[in-house]
């Protein structure tokens, strides 16, 4: 089986993979998601999709977790039970769209995800402020939290709608970077159990995203380190620039494939 995981891809494709990674895991580590984002975005250029989707999965759960345990189990349960609705159905989308990922061309939800999140950061970086009161927070986090799981269990990334929301209930930088690791990490371990029954991962392809785990931890150790002394203006600038970089991938991998 070894010997198959090491037929996925040529030598160079391992350590060029090597390098995506670290510099996803640096990203997570400084503003708190888009590992997924950066790392399919990459990888997909020279791997198969399906393996690229593969390779994301244990780093992302082994990178969120990390981002959790930077917080107490107080401060992470209180954002459990704030943001649970939208937690419990990101899940559920992501573990019933994860099924459909080999049948439903991916190029078609790339542009459905890169178009919204590239308009939105591109107003909100010229200084337009979208804010959700608090009569529609319910109804936001049903639509945002179905949104975002149908659009994580294909594409492996949750993360552009989650941060956007989060912007616009005005979070503040380190509780937003708590209730990412909280939502992802719940998220990317509903996505391991999905890919498992999806047969995206398998005997082959598991050693192929457990190698990627050490890059994943070397990157988000020196994101921890950028994030610690970036201030909250600078982190929301730093924050859409991202999501307008890897929108713009989207899309072009959207029209390109």
């Amino acid at each position: 089986m070894l010997q198959e995981t090491f037929d996925l891809m040529p030598l160079w494709a391992f350590a060029a993979a090597f390098g995506v990674t670290l510099v996803a895991g640096f990203v997570k580590g400084a503003i708190g998601f888009a590992m997924p984002l950066v790392m399919i975005s990459g990888l997909s250029i020279f791997l198969d999709p399906l393996v690229a989707v593969a390779g994301i999965v244990l780093p992302i759960v082994m990178s969120n977790i990390l981002q959790v345990m930077r917080f107490s189990w107080t401060e992470a349960r209180a954002a459990l039970r704030e943001f649970w609705r939208y937690i419990a159905i990101i899940c559920v989308m992501i573990l019933i769209s994860a099924q459909f990922v080999t049948m439903i061309p991916t190029q078609t939800f790339y542009l459905v995800l890169g178009v919204p999140v590239v308009v939105l950061s591109l107003i909100q970086l010229v200084g337009v402020r979208f804010h959700i009161s608090p009569a529609w927070r319910r109804p936001s986090e049903w639509i945002v939290g179905l949104i975002s799981g149908t659009i994580g269990g294909l594409t492996g990334t949750w993360g552009p709608p989650t941060v956007l929301y989060l912007i616009a209930l005005d979070t503040p930088k380190a509780k937003q970077m708590l209730v990412q690791g909280v939502v992802y990490g719940l998220g990317s371990v509903t996505l391991l159990l999905g890919h498992l029954q999806s047969g995206v991962l398998n005997a082959v392809t598991l050693p192929w995203s457990a190698a990627l785990l050490i890059p994943a931890f070397l990157g988000m150790q020196l994101g921890f380190w950028m994030s610690d002394r970036m201030n909250p203006v600078l982190f929301r600038r730093a924050t859409l620039v991202v999501l307008v970089v890897a929108g713009v991938n989207l899309v072009r991998r959207g029209l390109m494939g």
